[in-house]
C-alpha cells in the first residue's frame, strides 16, 4: 500500500495536496514554507499536477485567490508561516465566516520582533479566534495524512469549515523522514471528489453579491451556527480519523491521543513537534518509578475540552508544554485553555511551561525536568509559576 519516500515535511506536504487534487493554488513564499508550493509549481510545469498555479504578489492576495476559487466551487489550496500569516489576515478571517473549505499548511513559525524566522507557534496560536479548524502535526507521516484528512473534514456537510494543518518550522518543514505516501487511486477512493455545500457559489452567468451588509441579528445566526459547525467537527475529526484508519492502517486517534496515560499520576500536554521527545522523557520516568502519561493535542480549534478533562481525569497533577506565550496570562495558551476545559483544575497542581521560542530546542531532559516538578508537587494542589526551559 502506497509508495516509500523520504521527504522534508514541505515536500510531504507537497506531495499530499497534490493527491487530494486541487482545482487552484495560489502561492507566495516565505520561510519556512517557501519549498512547499516551489515544489507544487514544479508539479504542475512537469504535468504531474493538472492545477491552475496562480503567482502572486503577497499572501494577502493568496489567501484572496483561494477564496474566489473556493466561492466559485473549486477545491483549493494555499501554504503559509509567520509574516505572511499575519499579512493574510483580512481574507483569512472572511474564508472561515463565509464557511468556504479548503486546507492550508502552516509551516509554524516565531513572530517578530526581535527579528526571527526560527521555529514557534507564536502565529498559529495568535489566531485561534479567526474561525478555523486548526490541526497540529508531529512527524511527515501525520502533515500527508492530515492534509488528506482534512480535505475530508472541511468539506464535511455538517462542517464546511476550513482547516489549517500545522507543522513545526525546519523541525519538520525542513527535515527529512520516511512517509508511507498513498497513492492516487487510494486517495481517489478515500476522498470523494469536492461538491461545495455551499449556496452563495459565483457564476458568472448568475451574478450575486457575495458577503452583503449584514444587519447584527442576522449576524448573530450566522456566528451561532458557525460555533453549532465547529463543535460538530470535533466528532468529525474523530469520524474521519477511523475512516483513514480503515482504509490506510494508521490511526492518530482524531482530535487528541494519549501515551500510557491508564494508571498515570502525572502528566504532559503537549502540541506538535515536541511530542516525540515527551514521550522519551515519560518512558524514561517510568524506568524511575514515576507514573507519567503524554497527552497530545492534534485540534485546539475546535478545543477538545471532554476529551482532555476525560484524559486528565486521573492524574494528580499536569502541566501544558507551549512553543508560544499568552501575554495576557503569563504563561502558555494551551495551559490556559486546558485549565478551562478542567474547570480552574482546583484539585489538582498544575503549571505551565514554556520552550522552543525561536528555534530553541526542547529536550528530553526538559521534559524531565517538568516530570519530576509535577512529581514533587503532586500531592499540593494549586497552580505554579510557569516552568521555562531556557538556559540563564
Amino acid at each position: 500500500m502506497g509508495n516509500k519516500m523520504v521527504l522534508t515535511g514541505n515536500y510531504a506536504a507537497a506531495e499530499a495536496a497534490a493527491l487530494c487534487r486541487p482545482d487552484l493554488i495560489a502561492a507566495y513564499p516565505i520561510t519556512p514554507q517557501s519549498s512547499v508550493v516551489e515544489h507544487l509549481a514544479e508539479m504542475v510545469h512537469g504535468g504531474r499536477l493538472d492545477s491552475d498555479l496562480v503567482q502572486v504578489e503577497s499572501e494577502h492576495s493568496a489567501m484572496s485567490v483561494v477564496q474566489g476559487a473556493a466561492a466559485g466551487g473549486g477545491r483549493v489550496f494555499t501554504a503559509t508561516s509567520a509574516q505572511g500569516l499575519a499579512l493574510m489576515y483580512e481574507p483569512y478571517f472572511r474564508m472561515s465566516t463565509l464557511r468556504l473549505p479548503m486546507v492550508m499548511a502552516i509551516a509554524t513559525r516565531e513572530m517578530t520582533s526581535p527579528e526571527s524566522i526560527w521555529s514557534g507557534q507564536q502565529d498559529v496560536m495568535s489566531l485561534r479566534e479567526a474561525g478555523w479548524i486548526q490541526l497540529f502535526c508531529d512527524s511527515n507521516q501525520e502533515i500527508v495524512d492530515m492534509i488528506i484528512q482534512g480535505y475530508m473534514i472541511a468539506e464535511h456537510p455538517e462542517v464546511s469549515i476550513p482547516v489549517n494543518v500545522c507543522y513545526d518550522g525546519f523541525y519538520s518543514s525542513h527535515l527529512t523522514s520516511g512517509v508511507d505516501m498513498p497513492t492516487q487511486s487510494e486517495v481517489d477512493a478515500f476522498l470523494p471528489p469536492h461538491s461545495l455545500n455551499h449556496q452563495a457559489l459565483l457564476d458568472p452567468d448568475a451574478p450575486l453579491a457575495l458577503d452583503p451588509m449584514t444587519p447584527g441579528e442576522l449576524l448573530m445566526h450566522y456566528r451561532k451556527n458557525h460555533l453549532a459547525a465547529m463543535q460538530r467537527a470535533l466528532e468529525v475529526i474523530d469520524e474521519v480519523d477511523a475512516k483513514f484508519a480503515e482504509s490506510f492502517g494508521r490511526s492518530y486517534g482524531g482530535v487528541l491521543s494519549e501515551y500510557r496515560m491508564k494508571d498515570a499520576e502525572v502528566a504532559v500536554v503537549t502540541v506538535g513537534g515536541m511530542t516525540g521527545a515527551g514521550m522519551d522523557a515519560v518512558d524514561e520516568a517510568r524506568e524511575r518509578g514515576i507514573r507519567a502519561g503524554l497527552v497530545k493535542l492534534r485540534a485546539i480549534r475546535p478545543f477538545p475540552a471532554a476529551r482532555l478533562a476525560k484524559a486528565l481525569s486521573g492524574v494528580r497533577a499536569f502541566c501544558c508544554v507551549d512553543r508560544s506565550v499568552s501575554f495576557g496570562w503569563n504563561c502558555g495558551p494551551m495551559y490556559v485553555e486546558t485549565r478551562a476545559a478542567l474547570a480552574g483544575a482546583a484539585d489538582r497542581a498544575s503549571f505551565s511551561a514554556i520552550g522552543g521560542l525561536g528555534g530553541a530546542d526542547i529536550s528530553v531532559a526538559d521534559f524531565a525536568s517538568a516530570i519530576d516538578r509535577l512529581e514533587s508537587v503532586k500531592d499540593k494542589p494549586g497552580v505554579y509559576d510557569t516552568l521555562w526551559f531556557m538556559k540563564d
